[in-house]
C-alpha cells in the first residue's frame, strides 16, 4: 500500500480524507498536534502527535516511513481570529509549511496536495469565481494560504516539486455513514452553529447583515459536502501520480457552483431537524463579501470531480445525525 503523509489529519476535512484514502487503497500516516483535531478521528491510521514546525520530528517521520506524497491540511483556519492574531497565523501556517516543504525536498518526496481556500480571492465580485482571478485576500488567514501557494510554486520551479492546491469554498456536512463529522471548538461555521440552536445548545443564531444586494438580503455562500472534498483530495493525488505533461503546480476550486443564503441555510435546518431556529439580526461584519460562489468547471474537467452530495438538505441532515450521535455518546 502506498504511504501518504497527512498533516492535520485529525481535523474536520482531514479525517474525512483519511476515510477516502483508505477506501482507495492508500495507507495514511497522520501528523497532528491535536490543537483543533481529535485523536479518535483518525480511526486506525497511524497518528503521530506533533507540530509540523518541529523539523526534527519531520525528519524522523520521513525517515521512518516510505512516504510517496503529502496531503497538507495542518493550519489555523479561523479568519476572524486571524485579524486579531495575525502573527500567530503566519507562524503556524507559513512557517509550518516552510518546514514541511524543506523536509520534503531533503527526503526526496516530490508530490503535494495542499489545502487552500477561496479566501485567496478576497472580495472578487458576485460572479462565480475562476482560478485565474487576481488574488486579493482581505484577512491574514487568506494571506497566509496565498503565501503558501506562492511558496509551493517557487519550490516547484527550483526543486521539481509537483503539487495541486485545492481551494475550498464552504465545507459542510459529515460522513454519510456517521464515522466522522465537524467538531470545532469554538465553533465558527454557520451550519453547525444553526444546528446547535436546533439542539438547544444555543438560544439563537446571529445573522450579520440583512441588507446585502442578494435575493433575501443575507450573504450567499457555496457549500460543498466534506465527503466530496475528501474525494477531491484522492483525485488530486491520483492526478499527481499519473504524471504526464502538465504544469508543475495546478489549482482547483472545490464548490458546487451554486450558492445558498444565510436565510436559506436556516430554513433548511428548520426543515431537516423539525426544530425552530430563532434568529437575532445584527449589523454587517467588516470584510464579508455579499456572494462567494465557485466556478468548479476546471475540477470537473481535469480531476473528473463532481459532488455526489450537492443538496443542502443532505449536508445538514448528515451533520445533524453526527451531532445527535455525539450528544448521545457524551
Amino acid at each position: 500500500m502506498t504511504t501518504i503523509l497527512v498533516t492535520g489529519g485529525a481535523g474536520f476535512i482531514g479525517s474525512h480524507t483519511l476515510l477516502a484514502l483508505k477506501a482507495a487503497g492508500y495507507a495514511p500516516v497522520v501528523i497532528d498536534d491535536l490543537s483543533n483535531g481529535h485523536a479518535d478521528a483518525v480511526g486506525d491510521a497511524r497518528l503521530i502527535k506533533g507540530d509540523i514546525r518541529d523539523r526534527a520530528l519531520l525528519d524522523r517521520v520521513f525517515g521512518d516511513h516510505d512516504i510517496a506524497a503529502v496531503i497538507h491540511f495542518a493550519a489555523s483556519i479561523e479568519a476572524g481570529i486571524s485579524v486579531r492574531e495575525p502573527l500567530a497565523f503566519y507562524d503556524n501556517n507559513v512557517s509550518g509549511s516552510l518546514a514541511l516543504l524543506s523536509a520534503m525536498k531533503d527526503h526526496g518526496v516530490g508530490r503535494l496536495v495542499f489545502s487552500s481556500t477561496a479566501a485567496v480571492y478576497g472580495q472578487a465580485g458576485n460572479a462565480p469565481l475562476r482560478e485565474d482571478l487576481p488574488k486579493a485576500p482581505v484577512n491574514p488567514y487568506g494571506q497566509t494560504k496565498w503565501a503558501v501557494e506562492c511558496m509551493i510554486r517557487d519550490a516547484a520551479t527550483a526543486h521539481g516539486l509537483k503539487a495541486i492546491a485545492l481551494r475550498y469554498f464552504n465545507a459542510a456536512g459529515a460522513d454519510p455513514e456517521g464515522r466522522a463529522g465537524e467538531r470545532h471548538e469554538p465553533e465558527t461555521h454557520l451550519i453547525p452553529l444553526v444546528l446547535e440552536v436546533a439542539s438547544g445548545k444555543r438560544d439563537a443564531i446571529r445573522v450579520f447583515g440583512t441588507d446585502y444586494a442578494t435575493p433575501d438580503g443575507t450573504c450567499v455562500r457555496d457549500y460543498v459536502h466534506v465527503a466530496d472534498l475528501a474525494t477531491a483530495h484522492v483525485r488530486a493525488l491520483q492526478r499527481l501520480e499519473a504524471g504526464g505533461e502538465r504544469p508543475a503546480v495546478e489549482a482547483f476550486n472545490l464548490g458546487s457552483g451554486s450558492g445558498f443564503s444565510v436565510r436559506q441555510v436556516i430554513e433548511a435546518a428548520r426543515r431537516v431537524t423539525g426544530h425552530p431556529v430563532p434568529v437575532i439580526e445584527e449589523a454587517r461584519r467588516a470584510g464579508d463579501p455579499p456572494v462567494l460562489v465557485a466556478d468548479p468547471a476546471l475540477a470537473h474537467t481535469l480531476l473528473g470531480w463532481t459532488p455526489d452530495w450537492p443538496a443542502l438538505d443532505d449536508m445538514i441532515a448528515h451533520a445533524w445525525r453526527f451531532l445527535q450521535a455525539q450528544a448521545k455518546a457524551a
